[in-house]
């Protein structure tokens, strides 16, 4: 299944730049690894923004789950630079227009 992830950071006052940074750049490393075992299927940082957005293919919800707490971000303690997450999950949009044929009938 797919699913798209949205994860906002944000640097806590408390927190040097370079430290942050650092944390993101090892967060980095790890999601272009992820890139390159097909784990994840497309990512972006969000141009102005300290977002990120994947598209991952999973098997279900408890993997989802495994992914987040495998990051280095949460294995390294530093969960709390990521206020929020949100998952959604993808269906092909063709499915979704053979489904609209039956709901249109009533």
């Amino acid at each position: 299944m797919l699913v798209m992830m949205t994860a906002d950071l944000a640097k806590p006052e408390s927190m040097s730049s370079k430290d942050f940074f650092e944390v993101w750049r090892q967060e980095s490393v790890a999601a272009i690894e992820a890139v390159k075992a097909g784990a994840i299927k497309a990512i972006w940082k969000v141009a102005g923004e300290y977002q990120v957005i994947a598209v991952m293919d999973v098997d279900n919800g408890d993997q989802i789950d495994e992914i987040v707490h495998s990051l280095p971000i949460w294995r390294l303690g530093h969960a709390h630079i990521v206020p929020r997450v949100t998952w959604k999950p993808l269906r092909p949009y063709e499915n979704w227009a053979t489904q609209l044929e039956t709901l249109a009938k009533g």
